[in-house]
């Protein structure tokens, strides 16, 4: 595929730096497309698509979906008719051999990197409470009337077995050593942007907005 022209900005950040959040805010402001890898697989799979089928299989196993069949998905998705105006990359590239493929195909425009300290990224998803039909919570910043019951379907509230705190090292470590390594490739090219964080998602979305 030739290079494509269209805008392209990249959030990059640690687990739960609140990168889908600042994505969802960007596209309803911009009009870009919100491009996850991990909506892209889930609606592959759904659409029963070939790389729909063959992504399937791996998750059904429970292994990594290769490299390959991801750029394949985000190649597909970034000359999209939807993405006419530009596009929001969250969560890709995780690794330097995803960075490759993506420098291949798309020249980016801006990437955001949201800095978190980790001892409050680890409070924010340790302390993430939701029920089956979705509703998030937190025990501290959005905690719910009654104790382990949804407000709005009165559902048991759970934590996922991704939330807890050894999974969260687990996954910052992994941030650290695949995904951190990816930056200095961008900054040298003049177009990394440090924001803070901190703060509630419309505070950080002024500083995002402030530098696009």
């Amino acid at each position: 595929m030739a290079e494509t022209t269209r805008t392209g900005i990249m959030l990059i950040g640690a687990p739960g730096s609140g990168k889908g959040t600042q994505a969802k805010k960007l596209k309803e402001t911009l009009g870009y497309a919100h491009i996850s890898t991990g909506d892209l697989l889930r609606a592959a799979v759904k659409a029963g698509t070939e790389l729909g089928k063959q992504a399937k299989s791996f998750m059904d196993a429970g292994a990594l979906v290769p490299d390959e069949l991801v750029i394949g998905l985000l190649k597909e998705a970034i000359v999209k008719p939807e993405a006419d105006k530009g596009f929001i990359l969250d969560g890709f590239p995780r690794t330097s051999v995803q960075a490759d493929a993506l420098d291949a195909e798309v020249t980016l425009d801006k990437v955001i990197n949201i800095k978190v300290p980790f001892e409050l990224i680890e409070e924010r998803v340790t302390g993430r409470r939701m029920s089956k039909s979705g509703h998030v919570y937190h025990v501290k910043y959005n905690p719910p009337k009654v104790e382990g019951v949804c407000d709005v379907t009165g559902e048991e509230l759970y934590q996922r077995s991704d939330d807890t705190a050894a999974k969260v090292k687990e996954r910052l470590d992994k941030f650290v050593a695949e995904t951190e390594p990816v930056i200095p490739r961008y900054q040298a090219k003049g177009i990394v942007v440090e924001v803070d964080g901190v703060g509630t998602p419309d505070e950080v979305f002024a500083r995002i907005s402030a530098v696009l």
